[in-house]
């Protein structure tokens, strides 16, 4: 498939093995190379996230992140509107990779800094027309701005999908891969890594319109155009 332009907006799916969205996000394309695809977005783009964990997310409650991993096991779950807050983010995802590479960054004074690196383990991107689809596999790893420190996220909650079978055997095999490569790149400074001085100084840029999620087709009855 013929690489994104940069500027353009993309969507990231998380899609579960039946098929169904878990949820979807609206990017920005900062670089489409064989290395990777680099998207951002910013504060007000908009989303959808199963309703269980917005409310978690708002609430600060994990009890209720776990009752929404109950409901992805059972197939049963809906989706509602959400907007990106506080943070700007950049993605880095490379091709066939059970990982993304991602950065946070906070305001500070007039500017932004980076908060912290953030490896989110999920499935290999599948390239759509729109953006690609991946899946969020619960565990994560937190990385300091300076690379020097990190720590595991999620432990607990990457247990239970376990438990419910969620991530499969295979799968767990191919996290525990991932893990292992992503934890050499950061001894080695390579891949991602060697790179992250220059990634720390990235800025959203200012002339690019907030990410919005494809508007409905039209219908006979009128409805308003696709948004690009």
């Amino acid at each position: 498939m013929r690489g994104f332009e940069t500027g353009r907006t993309v969507v990231r799916r998380d899609v579960h093995r039946s098929g169904r969205v878990w949820s979807e996000q609206a990017m920005r394309v900062v670089g489409d190379t064989d290395e990777a695809l680099v998207t951002a977005c910013a504060p007000g783009a908009e989303a959808r996230w199963p309703v269980l964990y917005a409310k978690a997310r708002a609430d600060g409650d994990r009890s209720v992140r776990t009752a929404a991993f109950d409901a992805m096991a059972t197939g049963r779950w809906e989706l509602g509107a959400a907007t990106w807050q506080e943070t700007d983010l950049l993605l880095w995802k490379p091709p066939a990779a059970w990982f993304s590479i991602n950065a946070f960054f906070v305001p500070d004074g007039d500017g932004r800094r980076l908060r912290n690196w953030y490896v989110n383990f999920e499935h290999p991107a599948l390239r759509t027309g729109a953006g690609f689809d991946t899946f969020d596999l619960a565990v994560d790893l937190l990385v300091d701005p300076d690379l020097t420190r990190w720590e595991w996220k999620d432990e607990d909650e990457y247990a239970h999908v376990r438990r419910l079978g969620i991530i499969s055997d295979i799968e767990h095999r191919a996290v525990d891969d991932a893990r292992a490569q992503v934890l050499a790149m950061l001894a080695e400074r390579t891949g991602f890594f060697a790179h992250a001085q220059r990634w720390a100084a990235w800025r959203w840029e200012p002339a690019w319109p907030t990410p919005r999620l494809p508007r409905p087709a039209p219908t006979a009855e009128g409805a308003g155009p696709a948004d690009g």
